[in-house]
């Protein structure tokens, strides 16, 4: 970036002073062309009128070949006279610029190239008292010749410029650039980095985005660590009762309870490692799933007849509320938020207790309430509830099989459908979590 607005502004330098050469030239150019036209009129003036007060002998002019070339022409265009030629072998003039329009308007000028010498001349000419005409012209290259020798002079200082242009260029460029580099150099402290303020709104884009960043950096970090230590755990368990089996070390009365405990890490090693599984991949969708119109009362019915076993053994009752409603979501992705839901009210539920679950349409829209009459959330543990691997109660969550992941992969489907969610708790009466469908 930096050396493209170094070049960027060396290029404006560049057309900037060549545009004023190219134009003084030009300029200068025109201005020599007046000061020559000036000095052969003046010349052909003079003549003029010393012819009139003494008639001049126009062969005494014949030595004089220095820069200006004197020609006299009789009105009817015949050449009486001329200083560099041989006035018998040339052309008639009447058809000459100068000429004609000195004949009718007592003088003329032209520039053009003469058929005599094959060079480029300036000429004046002037009516005398007799009607012939005395024209003096000048070579046009001496007039290019001023500029010429000017040329090293000028290069010299465009060479000066263009120097003096990439120094400030670079300085300049430096400037603009440095709270940018500053900003890139301080991203954890931006707020103390002096910013251009029209840089402002997208240096908070950009603190913003950093800050996510460093989140989910750190995210990442805890959730390898809870995930290597919830595999751990029944890891260990699963090792330690089979190396204890594979030793003989247990009696023959114990074999199916160490059978039984190797059963139950299993099916919570293989639970975790689903829900790690499905946690990821909602990671990892970028695009918006497929939405359709679909019952969520549907949904919940079924669900609460799937886990009718589970609430039975575990003592718990079941109770459905509610009529059809319909929103628009992810059938599967709704599938999962019911059942993490009421298998989360199960078993964290106490004996004899109830799941109480709730579909209707409310002012914000459509509602599904799940309340539970379990152990509650204490207050400073409800803001983290839904945290990936968080748990209120860690022993009681390992007796249930818990996973920790339920709830958080609630949270995540609700925001993947830009759904509210809302928990309501009181430590030993109970839990209620609402997901309303704002649509």
């Amino acid at each position: 970036m930096k050396k493209k607005i170094n070049l960027y502004f060396m290029l404006i330098a560049a057309i900037a002073i060549l545009s004023t050469l190219f134009l003084s030239l030009w300029v200068s150019y025109d201005m020599i062309k007046e000061q020559v036209m000036d000095e052969i009129r003046s010349y052909a003036f003079l003549l003029r009128d010393i012819n009139a007060n003494e008639k001049i002998s126009w062969e005494n002019f014949d030595s004089i070949h220095d820069e200006l070339r004197i020609t006299v022409v009789h009105e009817d265009g015949s050449v009486l006279y001329d200083n560099y030629a041989d006035e018998a072998k040339m052309d008639n003039h009447a058809d000459r610029k100068e000429i004609r329009e000195a004949l009718e308007y007592g003088e003329g000028a032209a520039i053009r190239t003469s058929d005599t010498l094959s060079e480029s001349l300036f000429y004046f000419a002037v009516k005398m008292e007799d009607s012939s005409i005395v024209r003096v012209s000048k070579q046009a290259s001496n007039a290019w010749g001023v500029l010429i020798r000017l040329i090293p002079i000028v290069l010299g200082i465009v060479i000066l410029l263009l120097a003096l242009c990439a120094m400030l260029a670079k300085f300049i460029t430096n400037r603009l650039i440095a709270p940018v580099e500053n900003v890139a150099g301080h991203m954890d402290h931006l707020e103390d980095v002096e910013v251009y303020e029209e840089l402002r709104p997208f240096v908070a884009m950009i603190q913003k985005q950093h800050e996510d960043i460093l989140k989910s950096a750190t995210m990442r970090q805890e959730f390898t660590a809870n995930v290597s230590h919830e595999l751990k755990t029944p890891l260990t368990s699963i090792s330690g009762y089979a190396e204890l089996m594979e030793n003989n070390l247990v009696d023959s009365e114990h074999v199916t309870g160490f059978a039984k405990a190797i059963h139950q890490n299993a099916d919570r090693l293989l639970t975790l490692i689903n829900d790690i599984i499905r946690l990821s991949e909602l990671d990892a969708v970028t695009e918006k799933p497929e939405f359709e119109e679909i019952d969520i009362y549907g949904i919940v019915e079924n669900c609460v007849q799937m886990l009718s076993l589970s609430a039975k053994n575990h003592n718990v009752k079941m109770i459905l509320n509610g009529n059809s409603q319909m929103v628009y979501a992810n059938k599967q992705m709704m599938e999962e938020l019911v059942y993490n839901l009421c298998d989360n009210a199960i078993r964290y539920n106490r004996p004899d207790g109830v799941v109480e679950v709730n579909v209707y349409r409310g002012k914000r829209g459509v509602v599904l309430a799940v309340k539970d009459t379990g152990i509650g959330i204490p207050p400073e543990h409800q803001e983290r509830i839904f945290e990936r691997f968080y748990r209120v109660d860690k022993s009681r969550s390992k007796e249930t099989g818990g996973t920790g992941l339920g709830l958080a992969i609630v949270k995540h489907i609700a925001v993947v459908h830009d759904a509210a969610l809302e928990l309501v708790s009181e430590p030993g009466v109970g839990t209620q979590i609402q997901v309303i469908f704002r649509n």
